[in-house]
């Protein structure tokens, strides 16, 4: 029995604290006593906060500010969620009244008293599917339809109407535009092509074309432009394969493979279903590789040096040849009058023989009578040359 004395003692002083410190207050009246003496026994009295409510009524609630808790019978009702959060926000605690962007804004309502909220959405709805509806295609351009997401038709220039989107999509391109593609893309880049006669050549091209079917150029190929590059390479590269390397340099070369190019890029284009027309290739270099062209001049002069030499050549026989042909030709025709007379004939050539031989010589020899046979008249004329300014 004393243990048991002392038990209820020790739980008391115990209740007794709980009650001093206990935020909610006593559970109940019968520690109304401890906690007035603990109360007491600080010196002073408890907060009104603190004290507890009728008896039997349970604790109060902390939440809830001290006093009448707004049920006006001055009853404390247990803690809520809802209690705790109603008046509070992510920004404190809410405020009554405020400007029209404080948290109790309200848009503005109808004359009738109605929200304005279905007539903004059914016009921005409307608005939307205007706008995705109504197409407008230049003169240049066409426009293929796509009907959730396979192809439908293709539009031509002009106003359109179709679905609205998601339904249908229209995807406009110009048709007409002349695109180009350069081969290489940049000009550092060395694009070597092996020639007919196994040598290399650098080569820079342009490739023009534009689009000939615009549902097959959207839909049957993944890249076009990168379709249009590999097509373009092989071409160059079988064409240049038929030519030489002097071939490629010349201008009449260079439009034979422009030309061939461009008919292997069609058919191959073509035989794709690409929708592409190829317009044209333009070469814009031909020189050899970087790394030789210093020889590759060396051998160019010396091509050159050789070329005039065999064109001298060439000249100098042409012109021995038609002194040739000349004279026989004129050989021909003194043998013709030598067969109608031969005897006047031989005595003509002899003459003409004589006089082209005797032209270079300084005397002259006379055949007649009563003159002496030689007459140094050269040295007769010239001692009367001289003697003639003396006597002046």
């Amino acid at each position: 029995m004393k243990r048991l004395g002392m038990a209820g003692a020790g739980a008391g002083e115990t209740l007794a604290m709980a009650g001093r410190k206990n935020p909610w207050g006593s559970a109940g009246s019968g520690d109304d006593g401890d906690a007035d003496g603990g109360d007491a026994d600080r010196g002073g009295d408890a907060p009104s906060g603190d004290k507890n409510g009728p008896k039997g009524e349970g604790p109060r609630n902390p939440w809830l500010p001290g006093g009448d808790n707004g049920s006006g019978n001055g009853k404390r009702r247990s803690a809520s969620i809802e209690d705790i959060f109603k008046n509070r926000g992510p920004e404190g605690p809410r405020r009554r009244g405020g400007g029209p962007g404080g948290p109790n804004f309200r848009m503005p309502q109808r004359p009738g008293g109605k929200s304005w909220v279905p007539v903004i959405v059914v016009v921005v709805i409307g608005a939307f599917v205007l706008l995705s509806s109504v197409h407008l295609v230049e003169p240049r351009e066409q426009g293929v339809v796509k009907t959730l997401g396979s192809y439908s038709r293709t539009l031509d220039p002009g106003l359109h109407f179709t679905m609205p989107y998601p339904i249908e999509t229209v995807d406009v391109e110009d048709v007409q535009g002349v695109r180009a593609v350069n081969i290489p893309a940049s000009n550092q880049r060395a694009k070597l092509i092996l020639t007919g006669d196994q040598n290399l050549v650098d080569l820079s091209y342009t490739v023009r074309w534009n689009i000939k079917d615009l549902a097959d150029f959207k839909f049957e190929l993944n890249d076009p432009i990168e379709t249009v590059n590999e097509v373009a390479e092989a071409a160059m590269r079988a064409s240049v394969a038929e030519k030489t390397l002097d071939e490629t340099f010349t201008g009449q070369g260079r439009a034979e493979i422009q030309q061939r190019v461009r008919l292997r890029m069609q058919d191959r284009l073509d035989a794709y279903g690409a929708g592409i027309d190829v317009l044209g290739v333009e070469i814009a270099k031909a020189d050899p590789p970087g790394e030789v062209v210093d020889a590759f001049r060396d051998v160019s002069v010396a091509e050159q040096n050789a070329d005039a030499a065999r064109n001298e050549a060439r000249g100098y026989a042409q012109q021995t040849l038609s002194r040739a042909e000349g004279e026989a030709e004129a050989f021909t025709k003194v043998y013709e009058q030598y067969r109608l007379a031969p005897e006047v004939t031989r005595q003509r050539l002899y003459y003409e023989t004589m006089e082209r031989v005797l032209a270079q010589t300084d005397k002259t020899v006379v055949e007649a009578d009563n003159v002496t046979p030689y007459l140094p008249l050269p040295e007769l004329q010239r001692r009367s040359r001289q003697s003639a300014p003396a006597g002046q």
